[in-house]
């Protein structure tokens, strides 16, 4: 059999139906947004090297939409996401999920977290950050996005994808990062984490964490918190005391229903004061 090659692979890929394999069962408390008035579903974007899947949602009417990107966890652009960018477009922007683990693997397909944990760390930052300049480049060129008002917001992956981001692309106007990971050992294919850019960030971030998440110490929350005293970028963070990690994942069992609607306010609250 013909080895598929990276960029072929890309080329053929798909956006993910469904909920991921590895978060099921789904929750009784799951939410889900219709696509009424909406322009909703999968599109291509080209990137250096060929095109990847991305979920678009955004109002039926109108142009010059504040642009969202929604960066998934790492299960993929897969329900759950695709519905976060249907809240979004229902709010009127053009919110838009891009698949950012595609070249090294289909992550929605795998039935567990083991399995799914190698494919991810071997996704380069850079890749990432291409791919998200490249969505940025379609959002304003193909769907009537207004590339003054740019916001970024990820959950756990995406959380610590939203900071790095939000370094990387100064245009960015807010970010809001959900129970991202903040420091780890610097490697070719991650050199910098939260922790290593806050100091010089310039966009405001919220970040949004729980004092119960076992894989995000509070003294990571802590020592990001101090170096952003030295930023200009007045990036704020906030702790829910008693939510664990993943607390706004309404499929899962981690949903805490108080702290996710107070969470998704203070997005919205966030994003307007910063222009988007």
């Amino acid at each position: 059999m013909k080895e598929i090659t990276r960029r072929n692979f890309i080329a053929t890929a798909t956006l993910a139906t469904g909920f991921a394999l590895a978060v099921q069962p789904i929750s009784a408390q799951v939410i889900t947004t219709d696509a009424k008035g909406l322009i909703a579903g999968a599109v291509k974007i080209p990137v250096q090297d060929g095109e990847i899947p991305a979920y678009r949602a955004q109002p039926a009417t109108g142009e010059n939409f504040p642009i969202v990107l929604v960066i998934q966890e790492i299960f993929g652009v897969h329900e759950h996401i695709q519905d976060v960018a249907r809240r979004f477009a229902k709010l009127g922007y053009l919110a838009i999920a891009p698949e950012l683990f595609i070249r090294q693997g289909d992550v929605s397909k795998l039935s567990s977290i083991d399995e799914i944990r190698p494919i991810v760390a071997k996704v380069p930052d850079a890749q990432v950050l291409s791919d998200l300049d490249a969505t940025v480049d379609w959002a304003v060129k193909s769907a009537k996005g207004n590339a003054d008002k740019l916001g970024i917001t990820g959950f756990c992956w995406g959380g610590r994808i939203t900071w790095l981001y939000s370094a990387h692309n100064p245009k960015v106007k807010a970010g809001v990062a959900w129970y991202g990971r903040i420091v780890g050992d610097a490697t070719e294919l991650q050199p910098k984490h939260p922790v290593d850019i806050a100091s010089t960030l310039t966009v405001p971030v919220l970040g949004l964490y729980g004092g119960k998440d076992t894989g995000i110490p509070l003294d990571t929350v802590e020592k990001l918190r101090e170096q952003l005293k030295s930023s200009s970028s007045k990036s704020e963070i906030i702790v829910y005391p008693d939510a664990p990690h993943a607390f706004f994942a309404d499929y899962r069992p981690s949903y805490r229903k108080k702290e996710a609607k107070e969470g998704w306010k203070r997005l919205q609250a966030w994003f307007k004061r910063h222009g988007v």
